[in-house]
């Protein structure tokens, strides 16, 4: 056994409960004595002492005795390897009576060790046994490191080390800050955002991997040294918005990644398993939120995330702004045994609402955004900020939660000696999902309260599928209100919910043919769009988004490799991605795919016809398994998967599935197809707009946007933006879609269209043109913008 130094510091864990009461005497709200004490739950390394505080109403709510309640510490007897996909562990275990102060739990423990980059910490939850003698834990809803997953102990890290070793300190005392209402600063919004999910956006698919892409950028711009097509797509924007990397749902069957073997009194053998989890982000678990996700951490270390931060904001010529996707508005159904009943509000479309009207649920959601963002982000991206509600029995309905949203948007960080309010968006697609939610929703709820808040627009939201013919001529009502209102708004059609959406049109549907040969081409083209891009960069208002996937021309789908009772039905509903991005030429490489072809399926168009019957047959039966596996073995008969297909072997298929697509899904596959002059063409858009920051606002008296009507087969969009001090003008034309279009430019019907002086700034790829007065072919997709100085 290590010895080990532990011991329950009483006169200091008296005095961290004395302080608690007082404080929560102080308060006048139940809220507020929450709020009060919520800094100091958790588990706090300081000074070589580790403060521990539980909020624990289970106990009280089963009568657990105090005696019956023990801190459990697990201190390994040999070094773990993060990297290892299987070991054994033995830890020492040591356990501690907590001073029980009604639904809290205290105490002070001297002799941890504290994780950091190079020191793996103690691991720590809280265990107790009922009136059965049955075993029970409660783990740390506001843990720093869970490298095991929210279901292992949490493990106890610095994170005063953490922040005191960061390498960006002088990037908090240069941020762009403007006062709020009350006097505290607030990072002001930037020019643009790039998307980017951690899982996919680099080979290695974590934090580390895309810390290194950021890395050999900023040493070749150091150099001189021209960066290639697919480093030019990371680079050109004012942020970089990482998907969910909170703790996501685990394996629903399977071994777990902590699994507890023979044990005694004083020690435990414990089997741990690699974190593997596949997922978008968006399923999540809210407990131990702080923590990053370690599925997306190579080294399962924290530091990992703080230097991906400190590498974008050290970033030469310019730092790069860091923001993070939060999913607070609901949680999984996995996550039931891990929250007290009093989190819970009842069953929803994604699991559970949250009882955010429960003071103490209330705090400790704000509390967990708080200590995530102090690694420093420079701004919040709330998804599904509709999904925030608390049911009102007198009027029968289900009311929102806006002054939670409030609390979100007032949250100050402190961070490297500087007090400030990140930059906030909210997507809020309310009235959604009700019937009439898409004409219904203004997507103006949050900005209409809260003028600092930025919006998710109506033409990033989910349901847009640019690849379909008419799309922009329909959409033009939208257009309309985003050229007039939409300064507040995240524009820009390709995000991941859009790219996940596209993959489940029919393929018989209005496809714009214009784009491509081939369907992966068609859709590939829809969401990489020159003229859009144009449209959204150089003439509309709002904060442009694109997404790292699309600008690569990589694949998205909705992946995760957690489930076993829908696991089928989720493959069922993403068939189609098959035919929309799968292709024979990439099928048949050896690195992709495997697991598909050892099922059985050799080539694509048998995993195609498969998945067009397995589709049907689950919305036949309503997701009847079994009489799934009839209907498949009835209809499909090549011998895949040995002579029967059984639930079992459909649930294998729908693991394979998920695992082999979001290999697929990695952008490092697409690295040499990438187009230089499109991707040039893109960094130059970026650039273009980051000069031109005053094309953020509304369009004034005096600017235009229109389009040429009777359209004639095509969508030929025209614009003119006029700089606020009058230095400058813009001319915007583009056909957005259709067929061909011979114009001269001072055809576009713009009244007291100038027509001297007037130079070609930037131009689609493959468009060839010398003059605005020389006559052009405008192709589907192609655009030029003029620009006139005065």
């Amino acid at each position: 056994m290590i010895e080990n130094n532990y011991r329950l510091l009483e006169d200091q864990t008296v005095e961290l409960v004395q302080w608690a009461q007082s404080k929560r005497k102080e308060a006048t709200t139940d809220f507020e004595a929450a709020q009060k004490i919520m800094p100091r739950l958790g588990a706090h390394y300081i000074n070589g002492n580790t403060e521990f505080g539980f909020w624990a109403p289970q106990l009280v709510n089963k009568n657990i005795a105090q005696e019956h309640i023990y801190l459990e510490l697990l201190t390994p007897t040999k070094p773990i390897d993060f990297s290892a996909s299987q070991q054994e562990i033995r830890f020492d275990r040591t356990r501690f009576s907590l001073v029980q102060d009604g639904v809290y739990l205290w105490g002070v423990v001297s002799g941890i060790t504290a994780g950091t980059r190079d020191i793996i910490g103690d691991f720590y939850w809280v265990r107790y046994k009922d009136k059965t003698e049955k075993w029970h834990t409660i783990t740390d809803l506001l843990a720093y490191s869970v490298p095991f997953g929210v279901f292992a102990p949490s493990e106890v890290y610095d994170m005063v080390k953490l922040q005191a070793e960061r390498a960006d300190k002088t990037h908090f005392q240069q941020l762009d800050l403007a006062p709020d209402s009350d006097g505290i600063m607030r990072v002001q919004e930037p020019t643009n955002i790039l998307q980017i999910h951690p899982g996919t956006a680099s080979p290695e698919g974590t934090l580390l991997g895309l810390t290194r892409i950021y890395e050999r950028i900023a040493l070749k711009i150091q150099s001189g040294e021209e960066l290639s097509p697919f480093e030019q797509n990371y680079v050109g924007y004012d942020a970089v918005q990482l998907m969910p990397i909170e703790p996501p749902i685990e394996h629903e069957a399977g071994l777990p990644f902590w699994e507890e073997k023979e044990s005694d009194a004083e020690s435990v053998n414990v089997n741990l398993r690699k974190h593997d989890i596949i997922n978008w982000g968006y399923d999540v678990m809210i407990a131990a939120s702080p923590a990053p996700n370690p599925s997306v951490l190579t080294t399962k270390r924290p530091d990992e995330l703080m230097d991906f931060i400190t590498t974008l904001h050290n970033f030469p010529e310019k730092p790069i702004k860091v923001m993070f996707d939060i999913v607070y508005g609901h949680t999984d159904n996995q996550a039931i045994p891990l929250l007290p009943d009093e989190f819970l509000a009842g069953a929803n479309m994604y699991g559970q609402n949250l009882n955010y009207l429960h003071p103490v649920t209330r705090a400790i959601m704000l509390e967990m955004q708080r200590r995530k963002h102090s690694y420093g982000v420079d701004g919040i991206r709330v998804d599904g900020a509709q999904d925030f509600k608390w049911w009102d029995e007198q009027s029968n309905s289900m009311i929102h939660d806006d002054d939670y949203l409030r609390l979100m948007n007032d949250i100050v960080l402190e961070v490297a000696g500087t007090r400030y309010r990140p930059w906030m968006i909210f997507e809020d697609g309310r009235p959604w999902p009700r019937e009439d939610w898409e004409i219904a929703s203004s997507y103006r709820e949050v900005t209409k309260q809260m003028p600092n808040v930025w919006q998710w627009g109506p033409l990033t939201f989910a349901h847009n599928t640019p690849f379909l013919f008419t799309f922009w001529v329909n959409k033009w009502w939208r257009i309309r209100e985003m050229a007039e209102i939409g300064r507040n708004w995240i524009t820009g059609c390709a995000n991941h919910d859009t790219l996940r959406r596209g993959t489940q049109v029919p393929t018989d549907a209005r496809i714009n043919t214009y784009l491509g040969d081939t369907l992966p081409e068609i859709i590939r083209n829809g969401y990489d769009n020159p003229a859009a891009k144009l449209f959204d960069y150089a003439m509309m208002p709002g904060i442009p988004m694109d997404f790292i996937n699309a600008s690569m021309r990589a694949p998205w789908s909705f992946i995760r490799n957690t489930d076993d009772k829908f696991g089928v039905k989720v493959v069922s509903e993403e068939a189609r991605f098959s035919e929309w991005l799968m292709t024979e030429a990439r099928y048949t490489q050896n690195d992709l795919f495997p697991r598909l072809k050892q099922f059985g399926f050799k080539t694509l168009p048998q995993l195609r016809d498969f998945l067009f019957v397995l589709d049907h047959a689950v919305q036949a039966t309503r997701y009847d398994l079994e009489a799934v596996a009839r209907i498949m073995n009835s209809r499909w008969t090549p011998d895949v998967a040995g002579p029967e297909l059984t639930v079992k072997k459909l649930k294998e298929f729908a693991l394979d599935w998920m695992e082999d697509v979001h290999e697929f899904c990695n952008v490092s596959h697409f690295i040499e197809e990438v187009h230089p002059e499109r991707a040039q063409f893109n960094l130059n858009l970026r650039n273009f707009r980051r000069a031109r920051s005053w094309l953020l606002e509304n369009l004034r008296d005096g600017e235009v946007l229109d389009y040429c009507h009777p359209t004639d087969g095509k969508s030929l969009f025209f614009g003119l933006r006029n700089s606020p001090d009058g230095k400058e003008q813009i001319l915007f034309i583009a056909n957005m879609e259709g067929s061909p279009h011979n114009l001269n430019p001072f055809q576009v019907p713009i009244p007291n269209l100038q027509n001297d002086g007037w130079t070609i700034s930037l131009t689609t790829p493959n468009l060839e043109i010398t003059a605005i007065d020389q006559p052009i072919t405008l192709k589907d997709s192609q655009g030029v913008v003029f620009t006139r100085l005065r």
